[in-house]
């Protein structure tokens, strides 16, 4: 039986996941079969996998940073409230989020049996005002988000954090988007210039790695303890991650891209999928429409669902915002000639 081709990345606008790095596809299938559940066995992913939480703390901006690589995202925001929970001292306990959160806080809060309470935003980004009302003695998890999925916006971390703080609640941040392009920003949301606790950031994403390779950093090695069980039949005797047996294969891949492209190759892609958003912005206000300003690599615009179906029926891989304007990431695979077929194809229509 022949397999189906992989999906062609040429017309995928709206995606947070591109092409892996040439050095981490390989670095992937060269681990393809090791497991970093259990680093007594595999000693050299184990050892790789430390490389790459150190890697990630550069990147955050923490100098002695402790956690793993996760499966992505959505793992790594679930073990970022099933710390918080751990942690609190409460057998009510609820997280507070915006309503811009990933949809990984719902899982969250389903799997963990947590209560999930969501707060409106202003212009696309927390309101700390808003959220303020939603925050009690029972609250354990404060969220904000650094690039949100809908429109790339950064929430307001530092006011978000001594809001957490105020009722000895946790700080998390959701950076699983942008954490690869934030640094080349003047936004503030790393562990080096704001009191955050655990934080979510994605190779797999911006940061050029194979899938699957996210990561969960805490900022002390006693909130990955909340994680810790047991492991009586393996070499280590406890275990932190949400998974059990993981592919080394993310592991690797992480690390070999951010060898590889940290911090200038990533500075340079931010550049060019900035200038990518800004162009796009405008050649779709030029034509009318009403667009969301790009914070990060991320445009929304009013395009009409009539409007968006036709260009999927021509090939584009185009999704919507809750609120019905399309969205094209700018990811590194996304070239401004690209662009200029899109625009062609809006034009058209």
């Amino acid at each position: 039986m022949q397999l189906a081709e992989p999906q062609d990345f040429e017309r995928v606008l709206s995606s947070m996941c591109t092409e892996p790095h040439p050095a981490a596809r390989e670095a992937a299938e060269r681990f393809l079969a090791t497991n970093p559940g259990d680093p007594g066995t595999y000693e050299s992913v184990a050892a790789l996998e430390e490389r790459a939480v150190d890697l990630l703390g550069e990147v955050t901006g923490h100098p002695d940073p402790e956690g793993y690589v996760a499966s992505g995202g959505t793992e790594a925001n679930i073990q970022a409230v099933r710390i918080a929970r751990n942690r609190g001292d409460t057998d009510d306990p609820n997280v507070v989020a915006p309503a811009s959160a990933h949809f990984s806080f719902t899982k969250a809060a389903d799997v963990l049996d947590v209560e999930y309470r969501t707060a409106p935003t202003t212009d696309h980004r927390a309101d700390p005002a808003a959220m303020a009302e939603l925050v009690d003695d029972d609250t354990v998890c404060v969220v904000g988000v650094a690039g949100s999925t809908e429109y790339g916006y950064v929430d307001p971390i530092p006011e978000l954090a001594e809001l957490a703080h105020e009722v000895d609640a946790l700080c998390h941040v959701d950076a699983a988007w942008g954490g690869f392009v934030l640094p080349f920003t003047d936004h503030v949301w790393g562990f080096d210039d704001t009191a955050v606790d655990t934080l979510t950031i994605d190779p797999h994403k911006m940061g050029q790695a194979a899938i699957p390779a996210g990561g969960l950093l805490v900022r002390d090695r006693s909130l990955l303890d909340e994680l810790a069980i047991r492991t009586p039949y393996l070499e280590s005797t406890s275990q932190v991650t949400l998974t059990g047996t993981r592919s080394g294969a993310g592991v690797a891949s992480a690390v070999a891209a951010m060898e590889t492209l940290w911090p200038e190759g990533y500075r340079e892609q931010y550049d060019r999928s900035m200038d990518n958003a800004e162009w796009l912005a405008d050649q779709l206000a030029a034509r009318g429409h009403d667009v969301v300003e790009p914070d990060l690599p991320l445009v929304a615009a009013d395009l009409s669902v009539p409007m968006t179906e036709e260009l999927r029926s021509r090939g584009w891989r185009v999704a919507k915002t809750g609120a019905d304007e399309m969205r094209v990431v700018c990811m590194p695979h996304v070239t401004r000639s690209m662009l200029r077929s899109f625009v062609a194809d809006l034009d058209w229509y």
